[in-house]
């Protein structure tokens, strides 16, 4: 419920639950929800929402428009593609936020309290929220988006929702503006505390957990775990191929990780030389993903330090007051047995978005063809290699039409919505002027319990 930790950090598991090979293994058949919950119960352990497991994973995944829920498709010899847009905003976000919603919703109840949900988007995390938390009466939920920075099927998505909890706000900026400032009023304790702030950005590890279990899903229909699998991740805030990273620690067999981005590069460049070093955001066709500061990457670090906390207080100021850091050679080293990192350019996208379609009939978002470029230059050795398709073709029909000529068909849901009067305020970059809105039109209750209390 508190998301981001009191002094500023990132919350962790003080350990990585172990999955018995055995158990892996019973995994194949199962129900999506089924394995979510094995997959999931470990940390849980001592909570009170462990009661609310199960029955919350078979409400989140009931509305899900396919009866696996996460789909595997065949792309060619040994290459597949993980389908995640199968929720109702048709992005991989659904995939946790509808569990994570009902776990606050649940919790807020039972302590008769109310909460402020706020988080920053670069494009589907704010449609997931919305779609999971409006009209909820324990629960006001304000999304930072940039402004004329992601699609318009994603801005209406989030702009034509009517309920009186929902606040969209546009900032006159870019997403990493947007990602401050939120985590600047997280770190303000009595501002917390004042409006009941709660995030449901994947700094909120509870986004993390609900993501893990379509790793072992996939690789276990590909064999695991009696053969390693591969995974290609389009990645911006580090958090989908983080969960990745968890279920290798939890005993999945995974032979890589490749980290896809496009041309805000942050991190392949991180894995080449060892400097993280972020630049300006650069526009892009899959605009979930231009974002330089990938607030995920905290997270491996304190993994790749050996849990050394002082090790990432020292990086991460240096990082605030340079603009940079560079890991060890041993840090440098781990990451590079796990991670793999590709760049991919705008016109290679959408070559890859017009030969995927050319080669299979399928229409694929940019993000997507991020995914499946980046995965054709890694050499894997012979292990299935995987592909996260993180967001339906129908979110982003201008590039995918520029691509192959072909308007991909929009899902009736997203239809329905994509008609209604938008509602939103535009606000500068100043988080002065964010939390004055905040403040001035959420419904929290004055002087409650801190959320992580």
């Amino acid at each position: 419920m508190a998301a981001l930790a009191p002094d500023g950090g990132l919350f962790m598991p003080e350990s990585w639950p172990r999955l018995p090979r055995e158990e892996i293994e019973g995994f194949a058949g199962l129900d999506y929800a089924d394995v979510a919950y094995r997959v999931m119960k470990p940390y849980l352990a001592g909570d009170p929402c462990l009661a609310d497991l199960e029955e919350v994973l078979a409400e989140a995944y009931d509305g899900f428009h396919h009866p696996a829920v996460v789909p595997l498709t065949q792309l060619g010899p040994n290459s597949f593609v993980l389908e995640l847009f199968h929720g109702p905003t048709l992005a991989f976000k659904d995939l946790a936020m509808q569990v994570v919603s009902r776990f606050m919703n649940r919790v807020l109840r039972r302590r008769g309290t109310r909460a402020t949900v706020i988080g920053a988007t670069s494009g589907d995390t704010g449609a997931a929220a919305i779609e999971a938390f409006r009209g909820l009466d324990a629960i006001d939920i304000f999304i930072l988006h940039p402004k004329g920075r992601i699609s318009d099927v994603q801005r209406r998505q989030m702009t034509t929702a009517t309920e009186a909890n929902v606040h969209n706000i546009a900032v006159e900026g870019t997403f990493d503006e947007c990602q401050a400032i939120v985590k600047a009023m997280f770190r303000d304790r009595d501002l917390c505390g004042r409006l009941g702030l709660t995030g449901v950005n994947s700094i909120n590890f509870a986004r993390i957990l609900a993501q893990i279990p379509y790793y072992f899903t996939a690789a276990v229909s590909l064999g695991a775990p009696h053969r390693s699998v591969a995974f290609t991740v389009p990645t911006g805030n580090f958090g989908d191929v983080f969960a990745g990273y968890a279920a290798l620690a939890m005993g999945l067999p995974v032979q890589r990780l490749v980290i896809a981005t496009n041309l805000n590069d942050s991190l392949p460049r991180a894995l080449a030389s060892g400097a993280f070093e972020p630049q300006g955001v650069v526009a892009t066709s899959s605009p979930a993903m231009d974002i330089q500061l990938a607030s995920n990457f905290e997270r491996l670090l304190f993994e790749l330090a050996g849990r050394d906390a002082a090790r990432i207080r020292a990086l991460m100021e240096e990082l605030r007051t340079g603009g940079a850091f560079r890991l060890s050679q041993g840090e440098l080293g781990q990451l590079r047995e796990v991670f793999a990192g590709q760049a991919v350019a705008e016109h290679e996208t959408e070559m890859t978005i017009r030969g995927v379609f050319e080669e299979t009939g399928m229409l694929v978002d940019p993000h997507t063809a991020v995914g499946i470029a980046a995965s054709r230059r890694e050499d894997v050795a012979r292990a299935p290699m995987v592909v996260l398709s993180t967001a339906h073709a129908a979110k982003f029909p201008d590039a995918v039409k520029q691509a192959t000529g072909q308007v991909p068909e929009m899902p009736a849901r997203l239809a329905l919505r994509l008609g209604q009067t938008e509602r939103y305020v535009s606000l500068p970059p100043e988080l002065g002027a964010v939390t004055d809105f905040i403040a001035s039109h959420g419904r929290h209750m004055p002087q409650q319990a801190e959320m992580g209390a």
